[in-house]
């Protein structure tokens, strides 16, 4: 791949309430589209989606919320003008070739030597798609199987029949919505905690919001979980600084009768390299802080017992090396979202319908909120290039998929033209 032209544009979804984690919140979803173009005349689309607040909380603190998007979207363009006039022989030869540039040059216009490298490579995802899109081109391979690399098909073989939507529970959705989603069918809730307050507060609330969605979800049943009940997934967002608050937490949950339904805690600590979790109850995933495949080790042997794969937070190209890691280990991997938009939800789930069931679960786990998200859900869903698929909209809780899912790879070969048509000035 040949790269003779690169250009961006940008699109700006509104949430339909403020996005609440980390003990903050954010507004609307900065979405970044790329064009590539070869030597030979292939061109290629990427998308990819921004989160400031989710990459680093402190880069989000320091700005506006604009100021951080525009700082996050400057990486991308930076890339764009490092990988044009240049050649390379797949996608992730060109990761490669501009992820380390990328992420000093986030520290310098940020000013944040300490600057996490996920605030880098989310601004990537749109160029990372853009990529893998041209290379598929290029090679006449039109299905995400086809376009895998070989070495990490072994661990990318099945075919999930369903994929469980696990809808983000923030701390700022009304009660009446939860119900709506319980009476849907969702038999896996992603629960936000890390409440905003110093830690005794946060600790405080998180346990009020935890027997709050318990009373509630006690009294659904469902046949897609191995005890029968809804599971519940904790994401912390690295807001614990202790480990005995969590223990705190835990034991909260234990009193309560729902220790059990805790399937995993996701990210939980500010500072995970300083906290090991073997002796806590419960399975952890990393998240946030696994930035390279030697972070994913680095966990596992502090007790971490799964992790969170971000196909359209991290890249693609990077998700396939961190599946590699966990399941040669022997640690389940599991698909979470950023508040993506339809075009992301299919990328992320052709890697979550090709992970192995995970544990507990009756097929696979991959978060996805858009309808809590975004007031504008309905019409994004009109807006893609198959908006009739069985397996755009979930079923019960789970997005069900058949052989004809897996034969058009959930749509992401097809060009989406709402992005697309931003280039036509």
């Amino acid at each position: 791949m040949h790269i003779v032209e690169t250009d961006l544009e940008i699109q700006r979804e509104p949430f339909a309430r403020p996005f609440g984690f980390k003990g903050s919140a954010f507004h609307e979803k900065w979405n970044l589209v790329v064009r590539l173009k070869d030597t030979d005349g292939y061109e290629a689309f990427g998308l990819g989606g921004l989160a400031v607040l989710w990459s680093d909380a402190a880069v989000f603190a320091a700005h506006t919320e604009m100021g951080g998007n525009l700082l996050q979207a400057s990486l991308l363009e930076f890339a764009l003008q490092r990988v044009k006039g240049r050649e390379f022989v797949d996608p992730m030869a060109l990761f490669d070739a501009v992820e380390d540039d990328v992420f000093l040059y986030g520290k310098a216009i940020t000013g944040h030597a300490d600057l996490r490298r996920t605030f880098a490579l989310i601004a990537l995802v749109a160029l990372d798609n853009a990529a893998w899109l041209l290379y598929a081109k290029r090679m006449g391979l039109t299905t995400f199987d086809a376009a895998m690399p070989e070495k990490f098909r072994a661990f990318l073989s099945h075919r999930q029949s369903h994929v469980a939507l696990v809808p983000a529970v923030s701390y700022t959705l009304p009660i009446d919505e939860l119900r709506a989603i319980l009476d849907g069918g969702a038999y896996i809730l992603k629960i936000k905690i890390g409440h905003p307050g110093d830690e005794a507060e946060m600790v405080k609330e998180d346990m009020a919001c935890l027997s709050r969605v318990h009373r509630l979800a006690r009294q659904y049943e469902t046949e897609m979980t191995d005890s029968g009940h809804v599971l519940y997934y904790l994401d912390a967002n690295g807001r614990y600084g202790e480990k005995d608050s969590l223990a705190r937490l835990l034991d909260h949950a234990d009193r309560g009768g729902f220790l059990d339904r805790i399937v995993l805690i996701e990210e939980p600590f500010s500072r995970p390299a300083d906290v090991d979790v073997h002796g806590l109850p419960v399975r952890f995933a990393g998240d946030e802080s696994i930035e390279t495949v030697a972070d994913v080790n680095t966990r596992l042997a502090q007790g971490y017992g799964a992790m969170a794969i971000k196909p359209a937070g991290k890249t693609l190209s990077l998700a396939f090396r961190m599946i590699e890691a966990a399941t040669m280990a022997g640690v389940p991997c599991f698909v979470a979202d950023n508040a993506c938009v339809p075009v992301l939800v299919e990328w992320n789930k052709n890697v979550a319908a090709r992970l192995p069931a995970f544990p507990g679960v009756k097929g696979g786990l991959m978060e996805s909120n858009g309808p809590e998200n975004y007031g504008t859900w309905g019409r994004m869903l009109s807006e893609y290039p198959m908006p009739n698929a069985s397996w755009l909209r979930p079923r019960r809780g789970a997005f069900v998929l058949d052989e004809n899912y897996y034969r058009q790879s959930g749509g992401i070969f097809e060009e989406p033209t709402v992005y697309t048509r931003l280039f036509q000035r």
